[in-house]
């Protein structure tokens, strides 16, 4: 993190000690009167002080806790319906066969167009020198 995105440039050369002592103020984008409307509302004025706010500190905590929550119940729920439907389309469980009749259509040498079909485009030049 770059400490000047999060501080006025008059605190750029304070230490870390000094910012935290410094008024809310000293971070950037927090403007005097808003300051002193966290004072009024929390009744804190320094940087420190707002950050042990318990309502700061819950908010983190829950935007923390929200980032790395698993699926709600019913969540779950849907997908393991989800999971259940395709899973009775198509079953996982059976194997998948080699020999199951899989057929690959091809087009035969001779009326392949070469431009479009590189498969057979080395046989369509044979084919067509020996005519």
């Amino acid at each position: 993190m770059n400490i000047d995105t999060i501080v006025d440039k008059e605190y750029l050369d304070k230490s870390f000690r000094d910012i935290v002592n410094a008024p809310i103020s000293a971070l950037r984008g927090v403007s005097a009167k808003d300051a002193k409307a966290l004072q009024q509302a929390f009744g804190v004025t320094t940087v420190r002080e707002l950050s042990n706010l318990n309502f700061v500190k819950w908010a983190s905590a829950l935007a923390i806790l929200a980032d790395e929550e698993g699926m709600s119940g019913e969540e779950r729920a849907k997908e393991e319906l989800l999971d259940d439907a395709v899973e009775m389309t198509f079953p996982a469980s059976d194997p998948i066969s080699v020999d199951a009749g899989i057929t690959r259509i091809e087009v035969p040498p001779e009326t392949v167009n070469a431009q479009t079909d590189h498969q057979h485009a080395g046989q369509h030049e044979v084919t067509a020198g020996k005519k």
